[in-house]
């Protein structure tokens, strides 16, 4: 990654620099998007902005979201960096201000682009897919009245530093899972949890904490159409354990399926779905695909 985009301007990363006096770098008062490209089209761009607007009005940081100019913006940042796709990371941190909590909204806030090669995404995991790792971490509670995607991001950061103790876990790139402090399904380190029982879609509520994901809305939505009944609440991890199918979600991995449950609940491995993706993932992976703008999907 060679350049950046700071503040509209093309950057060389090792020059870019945010200001001490920044409060996204003193108090974590920051909001981040990350999303990919499909041939060099940002993917659900308008929902990640949206999201972002809005947490930007509770913290009083000021934001004028203007997607076509942002546009222009990534495809000037992935042709300096060498990229045809990428991995987005679209920053807005709070700006300068005195030392101390502010006492009113903040006034120039910085704007930070990332451009990165997307992950390489192992054909198998589509059809295979990958482990969950159960985590001792608890998933916290959000700081307002919902979790918002923020530059404070010590709770995943701890989760993923138990997770790397697994051996297992590790060697076969499981994702972890965090759980709240009642005992409750939460999320993944970096994605949203899914599972099908009898045919109905179960997905955590966000009052037990997790971020309310783009993707993660775009699969409920994708459910809807297909006449898939979806329920969001508080689960346990026994109802987990006795899924039919299991799977996770996030803005670069799409719908990766869980067909592995390590560490449930007594440290023994319970297989999922026979090792394989099943039938409801499959149908909803394709037709999140098209509504994510993937132009090869399968009619």
């Amino acid at each position: 990654m060679q350049y950046v985009m700071m503040n509209g301007q093309l950057t060389e990363t090792t020059k870019a620099a945010i200001p001490v006096m920044d409060h996204g770098f003193l108090y974590g008062m920051g909001l981040f998007e990350t999303f990919r490209t499909y041939e060099g089209k940002p993917s659900l761009l308008g929902r990640h902005l949206q999201r972002l607007s809005e947490g930007c009005e509770e913290l009083g940081i000021p934001f004028q979201r203007d997607d076509q100019k942002l546009e222009q913006l990534i495809d000037e940042l992935l042709e300096a960096n060498g990229l045809e796709d990428g991995y987005l990371r679209y920053t807005v941190s709070a700006g300068e201000e005195l030392l101390g909590l502010p006492l009113a909204d903040y006034r120039e806030p910085n704007h930070l682009l990332f451009a990165k090669a997307l992950p390489k995404l192992d054909d198998e995991w589509y059809t295979k897919g990958k482990p969950l790792q159960l985590l001792t971490t608890i998933r916290n509670t959000p700081e307002g009245h919902i979790r918002h995607k923020s530059l404070h991001y010590m709770n995943n950061i701890l989760a993923k530093r138990e997770f790397m103790q697994y051996k297992l876990a590790v060697q076969s790139q499981a994702e972890g899972l965090m759980l709240t402090k009642e005992g409750h399904l939460a999320e993944g380190i970096v994605s949203n949890l899914f599972f099908f029982s009898d045919d109905v879609l179960y997905t955590p509520d966000t009052t037990t904490g997790i971020l309310p994901g783009i993707t993660r809305e775009v699969v409920m939505e994708a459910a809807s159409e297909l006449g898939i009944s979806v329920v969001k609440g508080m689960f346990t991890t026994q109802e987990l354990c006795r899924a039919d199918e299991v799977f996770m979600t996030s803005s670069i991995q799409e719908l990766i399926p869980i067909t592995a449950l390590l560490g449930f609940p007594e440290g023994e491995v319970i297989q999922v779905q026979n090792g394989q993706m099943g039938p409801n993932t499959r149908r909803l992976l394709d037709l999140y695909r098209k509504k994510a703008g993937r132009k090869d999907v399968e009619t």
